[in-house]
């Protein structure tokens, strides 16, 4: 056993400095722990705030074709979320040790990093939350950290290699991998169909739809809820809780995770799933059952290698592929140009606002609590402030209730532009 090896803390280790040599909180302590506290709130609010904004990849065409209720639905999701955070630690290990080298997050100026990177990633998914667009936790996450550690140490804090190789490349790929097999799940569903009953067959589908969504949840829970748990190892081992030599996750910050992005996905998200589900294309149930099978496919495929992918932008190109895959389907072309900006710009955009967070706290002073606390209000007030706004035009799951749509009414829906609000 090496020398640098530390048993994984409990929570309450927290509280308890490190022996001296190991990067130990010995000077400072009370602050740096104030400090540390902060930082996993932040990532307890990121995980929150990915739970409610993802919420639509798993269920937003179930819910768009009737399968499930809104409620309901959101309530599988999120118990399926959270099993789904226990699975592995692969994309977690890839946040934690393959997006920016470990210098940029070590010792106790690294919580900086991190508590920057996470209130970065917030206000990104709160701005594209308030606009309704699907756009990629995982991404603004992943910006958020480039951002704040270019801020901190310069540009060598970027593993341009490691970004490419675990983020871009797979997120491209991904999207029209999962496109094309929807596309070819969905023509086929079709012929199906005119082979049975229309009335057999689209309740079929939409009984399939349930499972085929659940297997999403559980796949967003591996992959997403992993994201967090890698920065709050970040943090970790940026104060000697643990070894990045034997990285590993504990157990309550495994727990934490997952009970965050549980109860966001409980609470709803329904302007996200109503662009999903209503605003990309019109999708029936054949259309629904080859998109979410697809996507989990995908999703739980990139989680096995540890790629960080965006569940987000692989359930997008399922359900453009599913509205293309039926003859005669049609794609909002407008909305996906929307959508696809937001993919672009997500992570500068996120890294732009995670280094502005490490600048304004950075003028108090390196490891200062008071900045630390000052930039976390500032993004508290921007999500309230976000909040307040989108009263305006709100979207409710009782205007996205169909499960009262029949066969016959779902197939006249084909080609109907959605009237809830966008």
């Amino acid at each position: 056993m090496t020398a640098d090896y530390k048993k994984a803390p409990v929570f309450h280790d927290l509280f308890t400095p490190a022996a001296a040599g190991e990067g130990s909180l010995h000077d400072g302590m009370g602050s740096t722990t104030l400090v540390l506290v902060i930082v996993i709130a932040a990532a307890v609010a990121f995980d929150f705030t990915n739970g409610f904004h993802d919420t639509a990849n798993a269920m937003a065409t179930s819910i768009a074709t009737g399968a499930l209720k809104p409620i309901v639905a959101v309530l599988i999701s999120a118990v399926l979320n959270f099993v789904g955070a226990f699975i592995s630690i692969s994309v977690a290990t890839t946040i934690a040790k393959g997006i920016v080298p470990s210098s940029a997050t070590a010792g106790i100026d690294g919580l900086a990093v991190v508590e920057a990177a996470l209130l970065g990633a917030i206000t990104w998914n709160l701005i594209t939350w308030y606009f309704t667009i699907p756009s990629s936790s995982s991404h603004a996450l992943i910006g958020g950290l480039i951002g704040a550690a270019i801020a901190s140490v310069g540009s060598s804090a970027v593993s341009v290699h490691g970004i490419v190789q675990k983020v871009v490349a797979p997120g491209i790929l991904a999207i029209f991998v999962c496109g094309g097999v929807a596309f070819l799940a969905t023509s086929a569903a079709y012929l199906l169909i005119r082979s049975l009953g229309q009335e057999e067959a689209r309740r079929g589908y939409r009984y399939g739809q349930i499972g085929s969504a659940s297997l999403v949840s559980l796949a967003h829970g591996t992959n997403d809820a992993q994201k967090t748990m890698g920065v709050i190892a970040l943090a970790l081992i940026s104060t000697g809780h643990l070894s990045a030599a034997h990285f590993t996750v504990p157990v309550w910050v495994k727990l934490i995770c997952a009970t965050a992005m549980a109860l966001g996905t409980a609470s709803g998200g329904w302007r996200i799933i109503n662009t999903m589900g209503n605003r990309i294309t019109t999708v029936e149930s054949p259309q629904g059952f080859a998109a979410e099978s697809s996507s989990a496919a995908t999703i739980l495929a990139s989680s096995y290698y540890g790629y960080p992918l965006s569940t987000t932008q692989v359930v997008s190109g399922g359900v453009m592929g599913a509205g293309l895959g039926k003859r005669g389907g049609v794609v909002h072309w407008p909305v996906v140009g929307q959508m696809v900006t937001a993919w672009v710009i997500t992570l500068p955009s996120a890294g732009l606002i995670g280094a502005a967070a490490w600048n304004i706290s950075d003028i108090f002073g390196a490891n200062s609590t008071v900045g630390a606390i000052v930039i976390a209000a500032l993004t508290a007030v921007i999500a309230f402030g976000l909040w307040t706004l989108s009263k305006r035009n709100r979207v409710t799951a009782e205007d996205l209730d169909r499960t009262n749509l029949t066969p016959e009414l779902e197939a006249e829906r084909a080609g109907a532009v959605s009237p809830v609000p966008a």
